[in-house]
């Protein structure tokens, strides 16, 4: 909780903590996207972050939940304690974040941006009330291995159930390492779930089959709760 807040503090008094990237980056300029993309697509697009970390990267969604921006991304992406800071990424710009809220068992964290990303909003907090069924169609953009952003479609496959985290989505598109915490989308831009890995059969990766956290594992309250508790003037998010 000390140190969650502490960091907090450090961007309410301006302060920035020390960050070191160690991912090496190809510098590439945006580019414009095809009219074929629906406006879902190009809002996920835009939203989607790359979350730098000691050693590496993951993928994140940016989402605007009251007067709030969070960035949903898979806990072994941000596996520091509450309260570390992270430097995230998207095409335009970069901001600090702070890990808010941590779920191994689900593999799910949220981390809070006290300086709001001013090119995008993120997209408002819509979570899918229910599993989403199979052949759903469905839109991510992440970060894999070394490339800059990419889009990619793709379709609910099935389900699976583990006994401890419970059950598993699947999808059938295409995901590699780099593109973990990714935020999952519907067609009607509903969020329906976090990809935290890739298919393994007989030691080798089968990048077409995907594995995501259904979005009902997540309690947006509860992941607010530790933050709000500390903060004096409460933000509407925390109301």
């Amino acid at each position: 909780m000390r140190l969650l807040l502490s960091a907090v503090a450090f961007f309410l008094m301006g302060a920035t903590p020390a960050i070191t990237e160690t991912t090496k980056e190809l510098k590439t300029e945006p580019v414009e996207v095809s009219a074929s993309l629906t406006k879902i697509e190009k809002s996920v697009r835009d939203s989607s972050v790359k979350v730098l970390t000691g050693n590496g990267h993951g993928s994140g969604g940016l989402i605007r939940y009251k007067d709030m921006q969070l960035i949903l991304t898979a806990q072994h992406v941000t596996n520091g304690s509450l309260g570390s800071v992270y430097l995230t990424k998207t095409l335009y710009e970069d901001q600090l974040a702070v890990l808010i809220y941590a779920d191994p068992l689900h593999d799910m964290a949220v981390l809070y941006v006290p300086n709001k990303f001013v090119h995008t909003k993120g997209i408002k907090w819509n979570p899918s009330d229910n599993l989403t069924e199979v052949g759903t169609e469905i839109t991510y953009s992440g970060f894999p291995s070394w490339h800059n952003l990419m889009t990619f479609r793709g379709y609910v496959a099935g389900y699976e159930t583990d006994p401890q985290a419970g059950v598993q989505m699947l999808l059938n598109t295409y995901g590699w390492f780099g593109c973990s915490g990714s935020l999952i989308y519907n067609q009607a831009g509903e969020m329906i779930g976090i990809l935290w890995g890739v298919d393994l059969q007989r030691g080798a990766v089968q990048e077409n089959m995907i594995w995501v956290a259904p979005i009902q594992n997540l309690d947006i309250k509860l992941a607010l709760k530790t933050l709000c508790d500390g903060l004096g003037d409460k933000p509407k998010a925390c109301r």
